[in-house]
């Protein structure tokens, strides 16, 4: 009967049309955009797809462990397939765990190295001279994980410390070296200020762990140098990580309000408890608001500047936009020390001297990844006398 039934009442219904297979490029689609420690991960396919593990399947796939990543944000949307089905479509924003990818380092091991040296003062007074030895360095950014980590900047910070004052007795033999002077140009903490903050997962030390490194470090100098001139100076400047406030990310407070100079007040502080034996250590900063500033050395007027001021290469064009305005101190200025761009660049235009050194850290892991370039970590040394510099040597 039912047989008869569906025959009576048979139609000629047209060929059935096969739905669509899935197209993996179309419907099921996986986008990845990761800068520094923020990724963007946008997945596509039907509606009953775990969104977030695939979004973190398609992380592990370009090589970043989902557990070092935490959600920030998403959105979600449907849409009809061609076959009927219903689509899904997710973007996450994921940012770096604010936490350290290993456990910090001791921070008593690692001042350890700065406290056992014991300065050498000699026996027949002072060195005297007519000529001065510059010490340029920068950019050790304590704190930072890469490459060596803070243990591997402090070591080579005082061992190219350590090298520069045996270099001294060297340089004697051509100069009457009788003063001694190390520019400190910026940017010797990470600090938490820059990148609006999203280096913090990449920095194992504390922000008052960094300052005291830097400290201490200038100190070790400070008691290096003392017994080997009959004047020491240190100069130190403000650098872009080395800001001690920013407001959203942006704004700043004075110009002079920096870590980084601090750091030397803190210095001059303790040596000028000791008189008889530091009496004869200058330390100078910038003035209030102000980023640079100059220390004659010698006969030679010395400028310092972080290089955070102008773009690479400009460092010309810079300067001579200083030097017109006739109350700046760039104004008289020989010789320029600037760090910020992390490698060794000498210059010279006429009777003026150009003099970057290399960062002290040993890379920067995303220039790395960027560039495919380590670091090649250091300081310079230079000898200067009215305006010349007839050396310049670079200390790794």
């Amino acid at each position: 009967m039912s047989d008869l039934l569906d025959a009576l009442l048979s139609k000629p219904v047209g060929p059935a049309t096969p739905t669509r297979q899935a197209d993996p490029e179309r419907d099921f689609t996986r986008q990845v955009e990761v800068t520094g420690d923020a990724a963007e991960v946008t997945v596509r396919g039907p509606a009953e797809m775990d969104p977030k593990g695939s979004a973190a399947a398609c992380l592990k796939a370009q090589g970043l462990d989902p557990a070092e990543w935490e959600v920030k944000g998403f959105r979600s949307s449907e849409w009809t397939m061609p076959g009927g089905e219903i689509g899904l479509s997710t973007r996450f924003s994921f940012a770096r765990a604010l936490k350290p990818q290993q456990d910090p380092p001791d921070i008593s091991e690692l001042v350890q190295a700065v406290e056992t040296y014991e300065p050498r003062w000699p026996a027949g007074g002072l060195p005297q001279g007519d000529h001065s030895l510059i010490i340029a360095l920068g950019d050790m950014q304590f704190g930072k994980l890469d490459g060596d980590g803070p243990a591997g900047t402090l070591q080579r910070t005082i061992d190219c410390l350590n090298q520069a004052a045996d270099l001294l007795e060297v340089y004697r033999r051509r100069f009457p070296i009788g003063h001694v002077h190390l520019g400190w140009l910026g940017d010797h903490i990470e600090g938490f200020q820059s990148q609006g903050g999203a280096n913090a997962w990449r920095t194992q030390l504390t922000l008052t762990e960094q300052i005291r490194l830097t400290r201490r470090v200038m100190l070790h100098a400070a008691m290096t140098m003392a017994p080997l001139a009959e004047r020491v100076t240190m100069a130190a400047v403000p650098g872009n990580h080395g800001e001690a406030v920013r407001f959203a990310g942006r704004g700043v407070t004075r110009y002079d309000d920096s870590h980084d100079t601090e750091a030397l007040i803190s210095v001059r502080d303790a040596l000028e408890l000791n008189p008889e034996l530091y009496g004869h250590v200058e330390c100078y900063v910038p003035d209030t608001d102000e980023l640079t500033v100059v220390v004659n050395c010698s006969g030679s007027v010395v400028a310092h500047a972080h290089g955070h001021q102008w773009r690479p290469g400009k460092h010309w064009d810079w300067w001579r936009g200083q030097a017109f305005n006739k109350e700046s101190a760039m104004h008289q200025a020989d010789i320029l020390l600037a760090g910020h761009l992390h490698h060794e660049f000498v210059d010279t235009d006429g009777p003026r001297t150009f003099l970057q050194p290399p960062a002290m850290e040993s890379e920067s892991t995303w220039w790395r990844h960027a560039k495919g370039t380590t670091g090649a970590p250091g300081l310079i040394v230079a000898v200067t006398r009215d305006g010349q510099v007839p050396v310049k040597e670079v200390v790794r």
